[in-house]
């Protein structure tokens, strides 16, 4: 479990993230993921990141049930630095990273794969920012680099998912598979750089990124101002509470793994679903958490 990095072929290198059961990430799992990618990229040998993930899904965000067992602001800050860290990792990554997602890619997940540079997506993948369902703001910037202006207005306002079909006809996503071939067609693509000339690569890498009409790192820095604000005035804490309160407290094979959504109609993954109106928190939640602030 956690983070772990192999170099299978000359030039490349995989970083595989394994957080059962959905691949929610902890405030460490992020500032491990972030020094997984800064380490390969590094790496002079290295002219290709491969970014994966285990089981069913890709990324599920940030373990919000970490947040909520952790009195004070300590959690809550972690996953807002630790976040702008991994995602900022990739973006800097000194050479291109592949991200090869299957299965639900949701809140943290769309920061990492929209500072990627390119996309191999599983054809039962769902991309999809719940933020507003989860009481957090954040990573806007991220989803406004894989669909048009308009469509990450409306997937942002209400929480809905695409598929990967549907990322690939707007050209962010390269290439969609059948999970079993997800690996292989990623590695083909990260064979492909890899074959470049190591200095050259890292030369593009570094002037494509100098061109980009978008600074990310203070895009997403400002969007983080408002999660702030948001968990200041409270409502954050009442959404997430809700949430940590509809999960099992065991959970199941079945049961803790988000769903994804066959289409854009559908809602993020179901269990990670709350209801329209969330419940007032207990007195003593109040007492506790009314004190925190920041989020993704």
């Amino acid at each position: 479990m956690g983070v772990s990095t192999t170099s299978p072929e000359e030039g490349i290198a995989v970083i595989t993230v394994d957080f059962p059961p959905v691949n929610a990430l902890p405030v460490q799992g992020w500032y491990d993921l972030a020094a997984a990618v800064r380490a390969a990229g590094s790496d002079p040998g290295v002219r290709c990141v491969v970014l994966a993930a285990t089981g069913r899904g890709f990324n599920a965000g940030a373990d919000i049930k970490e947040m909520q067992r952790t009195e004070g602001y300590t959690a809550l800050v972690g996953t807002n630095r630790g976040c702008y860290e991994a995602f900022a990792a990739v973006y800097d990554c000194e050479v291109p990273v592949v991200a090869a997602v299957q299965g639900f890619c949701v809140g943290g997940g769309i920061g990492l794969v929209g500072n990627a540079d390119s996309i191999v997506a599983s054809d039962d993948a769902t991309f999809g920012l719940p933020e507003l369902d989860r009481g957090a703001l954040g990573a806007a910037t991220h989803l406004a680099r894989l669909v048009p202006q308009h469509l990450m207005r409306t997937l942002y306002y209400t929480s809905r998912t695409v598929t990967a079909d549907e990322l690939h006809r707007h050209g962010s996503v390269w290439r969609v598979v059948p999970r079993e071939r997800l690996h292989a067609v990623a590695m083909e693509l990260a064979r492909e750089i890899a074959a470049k000339d190591g200095l050259l690569v890292r030369l593009a890498k570094a002037s494509i990124n100098g061109i980009d009409p978008v600074d990310v790192r203070r895009s997403y820095r400002f969007e983080q101002g408002f999660t702030f604000e948001a968990n200041l005035s409270g409502v954050s804490d009442r959404y997430r509470e809700a949430f940590v309160s509809s999960q099992p407290s065991t959970p199941s094979a079945s049961s803790a793994s988000p769903t994804p959504s066959a289409s854009s109609a559908s809602s993020t993954p179901s269990t990670s679903s709350e209801p329209s109106e969330p419940a007032e928190p207990s007195k003593s939640s109040k007492s506790s958490k009314s004190s925190k602030g920041g989020s993704r």
